[in-house]
Order: structure tokens, then sequence, then C-alpha cells
């Protein structure tokens, strides 16, 4: 007989997965030991964020659920910040914890209500009460992404259970969702004189990219993102606005705000893209009924939506409307680069996104965050990589390392700043072990300058935000990490491109100047 720990690998083998992100520990042996004798890969990473974070950027580079592992209390604790990133990305992910043996008293060393902390913070946490229920949970978090369900699976796994002998498992019946009724919803549709598709990653999450494309054109829809969904319909392409929210496009936003029926799909309509949008009637597509919201609230998945075969007239005004529009106000990535003079995070990011048009980019958060998302046009799904519904600091380099395991053939570039990137750089061991090709670019201006710039506006002086960093390019040569250091504005595309040019891991430090970044109108 075959004991729990064994089981779980073999079912993620049979379903396709050949990475794992983690760190072992006391509590997790067993699955430790069922991994080294199966063909799934460990990914070492140096600190449980990170490998929570690796495997949330395998997932958004790969378009496959993501997964990860750490041993109990701390080491599960240490997930927990990176497991609510992904599930507010509605990134399909699991996350596997051990924990101390069942019934053995309280107050024991390393002891936490593991389960009651990510509960708040996943899709669905579970507890195993024993092998066979181990089993069975792995197997309902995967049948749920089956049917399009996303967000983040968590399995506690208390040491014993692994340990603990199972017989044949029974794989679950899969309840399907009863597609709703969308008559009413496709009359509003086809009556709209102003129609527009919100298209979020859930269209990506449901493999429905062509088919949303071919929808699209057939119908003549304009279309807005949400950041995640950016590239769904490549953004040169006549019918994408560009993104729509607070970091929007002017005419993705003029777009949102100007409709009458927006239909809205594989979003969950968040604060910040619902900004952008006006009172039109909304029609919303998506597999998490706690998310829907408007007049028709259809709770199934994006790509059984677009299999409907929905035709309707093609909106020539409106689309002329918005062609004159965009004319007048383009975004920011169409305009050329200014004469810049110094090195400032603004021309930095656009010079480093110029010399990488193909490169799949990975961003962390802070200052640069928001140049990255202006300066970059989008043309393919999953090319743009970022947290952006909580958008940790620290992020940007560990899914830089799944993105690349997930890609392995294409330029994988890392935009972080040096507060965001000292949260998490240990991690350059990862990158040096597995020799990992990541050109990493690391904007220094020695401060937090986002908070400082917070703190000018609110308080008239900034305070506790400027940073002694380290020789960044002595650190990455400690790894053996080849690096150089940028201080013109003319020099970073060389560097940029050297990095690529190596298909070896680089990292370019640029000497950028303070800067303060737009504000949103909205």
């Amino acid at each position: 007989m075959k004991v729990c720990a064994e089981i779980l690998t073999e079912i993620l083998e049979e379903a396709g997965f050949t990475h794992i992100f983690g760190h072992p520990g006391e509590q997790i042996l067993p699955l430790y030991e069922a991994l080294r004798k199966s063909e799934i890969q460990h990914v070492l990473m140096r600190h449980e964020q990170g490998a929570v974070h690796a495997a949330d950027g395998y997932a958004r580079a790969s378009g496959r659920p993501g997964l990860c592992v750490a041993t109990g209390g701390p080491g599960a604790l240490n997930l927990v910040m990176g497991v609510a990133a992904a599930n507010t990305d509605s990134v399909p992910l699991i996350a596997l914890t051990g924990d101390l043996p069942r019934g053995e008293g309280g107050g024991r060393f390393q002891e936490a209500d593991i389960e009651g902390v990510f509960s708040p913070v996943v899709k669905k946490s579970r507890t195993a009460r024993n092998g066979e229920d181990a089993a069975l949970a792995l197997l309902d978090a995967l049948d749920a992404f089956d049917r399009g369900v996303t967000g983040v699976m968590h399995i506690n796994l208390p040491k014993d259970v692994l340990e603990e002998g199972v017989g044949t498992i029974e794989k679950p019946t899969s309840t399907p969702f009863k597609t709703p009724d969308l008559s009413d919803a496709i009359e509003v549709l086809r009556s709209a004189e102003k129609p527009l598709v919100l298209a979020g990653a859930g269209i990506i999450w449901a493999g429905a990219v062509e088919g949303f494309r071919k929808f699209i054109t057939e119908n003549q829809f304009p279309v807005v993102t949400t950041y995640s969904g950016r590239g769904v319909l490549p953004e040169d392409h006549p019918l994408c606005l560009g993104m729509a929210g607070t970091r929007g496009t002017p005419t993705g936003n003029y777009a949102a705000r100007e409709c009458d029926v927006l239909l809205v799909l594989g979003s969950r309509l968040s604060d910040r893209t619902s900004a952008a949008i006006g009172n039109p009637r909304i029609i919303h597509v998506n597999t998490d009924p706690n998310v829907l919201r408007g007049d028709f609230r259809l709770n199934m998945n994006v790509r059984d939506f677009l299999m409907h075969g929905i035709h309707v007239k093609h909106p020539v005004r409106w689309l002329r409307e918005l062609h004159d529009f965009r004319v007048k106000n383009p975004p920011l990535y169409d305009l050329p680069l200014g004469e810049e003079k110094t090195l400032k995070t603004s021309s930095a990011v656009r010079s480093i996104l110029d010399a990488a048009p193909d490169a799949v980019v990975v961003s962390d958060a802070g200052s640069h965050t928001t140049w990255v998302t202006l300066h970059r046009r989008v043309l393919r799904e999953r090319s743009l990589i970022f947290s952006g519904g909580f958008g940790p600091m620290g992020y940007g380099l560990p899914a830089a390392v799944g993105a690349k395991i997930a890609r392995p053939d294409d330029d994988v570039l890392l935009v972080a700043g040096d507060g965001g990137f000292q949260m998490t750089m240990q991690e350059l061991g990862t990158v040096a072990e597995l020799d990992l090709g990541i050109t990493m670019c690391i904007l220094n201006n020695g401060q937090l300058d986002v908070i400082r710039q917070w703190q000018e506006m609110k308080y008239g002086e900034s305070y506790s935000v400027k940073m002694r960093n380290p020789d960044f390019v002595k650190l990455a040569g400690a790894y053996g990490i080849g690096a150089e250091r940028v201080y013109e504005i003319g020099e970073v595309a060389g560097a940029v491109e050297r990095g690529l040019d190596s298909g070896e891991p680089y990292l370019v430090e640029l000497m950028v100047e303070e800067e303060n970044i737009p504000l949103p109108d909205l």
C-alpha cells in the first residue's frame, strides 16, 4: 500500500505538473521523499515567499496552474502574503503546507492554526483529516481548475497524514456549471449603440484567447482590458483601445465612460478598473459568483459563453467616434521618447522596454511600475507579468524565476526598484544555481520614491524613505552573475541588449534620479 505522500505526487504527475517551488522542512519531509522519486522537478527557493511568487509567475507565464510547497509553522506562514497576492488576481495555484501530527495537544513547537490563517486569503483552505481526505482535496482542486475556477487552493497536510497508507481513491464526480439563460443578455447586447467589451485574465485561464479574438473580430466590438488581461487582443489591433482604469489609456477610459452596454469577460471588476466605468448596462461573465455585478450576472466559464455563436450589428458610428478620439489622444506607448538628458525612471523604463520588444516583462512594485504600465505596448497575452491587484514589493525577482522556468526559450526581463528588489534578492541564489537567463534591471534612486511623493504631497516633507543600498553589481558578482552599472540614458539600451544576448543571468543597475509619477486622472 502506498502512503499518502506518494499518492499526492502521483496525482500531480498525472495532472501534468512538471515543477514545484518550495523550501523543505521537518513537517513536510514525507512529501519531499515522494517528490525525490518522482518526475516532478523541485525548485529550491531561498525563502517561502519566493516559492509562492515563483509559482505565481510560472502560472501567469505558462497559462497553467502553479504549485508551491512549504513546511509547517513559520514556513507555512511565510507563504501567506504571496498566496494572497495570487488569489487577489485569481491565479490558479495550489499551495501545499506541512503541519504537526494530529491530536497531540496544544502549545507545541511551531504550532499554528494554519487553515485559519489561510482561509481568508485563498479560494479554499482545507486541512486533511486523513490520507484519503488529502487525496480527495487535491482532486477537488484540480477539478475546480478544469471547470474554470481560479484562485488559490490551499491544502494543509499534517505529517502523520502524509505517512498514512492509502488504498484506492475514486475520483469524485465533477459538477459542471449550469448554463444560465443568456437570451435577455444577448438581446441587450444586440440593441447596444455603444457596446464595449472589458477583457480580463479569465479569458486566458479559460484557454479562450483564440475564441475571444474570433468573437471580437466577427462582431467588431471595441475592447478594453484589465491589467492582467492585456494582450488577449494585441494592443496594436484596431479594435483594442488599451487598458481601462486608474492607469488606463485615454481612449480606453473614454470608451468605458461613454459605452451604453459593457460586456465583462473574466474580470472581477476591481475598484481600479471600475473607477473608469460610467453608467452602462453590465453583462458580467465569471466563474466566481461572488464577484458578479451588474444587470446580467452570468455564472459560467468564459469559454462556454463565447461558444454560443453570438452575432450583433457592427457599431460603425461608435467605432468611428473612438478612432477619432484616439487620434487626438494617443496612449503614451505610441508617442516617441522625449529628448532626456538625465537618467530618470520614466526614460530609463522606456529605454529598457524598447530594447526588449519581444521579452516577457516581469515588473515589481514601485515608482517604476507606473512607467512600465504606461510605456509597454502589449502584443501577446502572458507577456507582462505583475501582481496588479495586491502589488507586493519583492514579487518581481522570484516571479521572473517562475516565468523563465515556464518559458525557457523566451527572453525574460525583470524591472524592479531598489526597495522591492532587496525584499527578495536572496533569490539571486536560485537564479545563479539554475543558470536562468534573466536580465534584471534595478532602478536605483536610493529611496522609496512613491512613498516619498505621497508623504510630500500630504505632509510637506518625507520621512524614513532614504536607503543606503548595497553595491548591486558586486552583489551580483558574489553569486557569479554578470553585471554592469549605467549612469547615462544613452547607455541603457546597450546594457539591456548585452544582458539579453548573453543568454545568462545578467544584472543592470541604473542610477536614476528622484522623480514623481503622474497621478491618475480618475
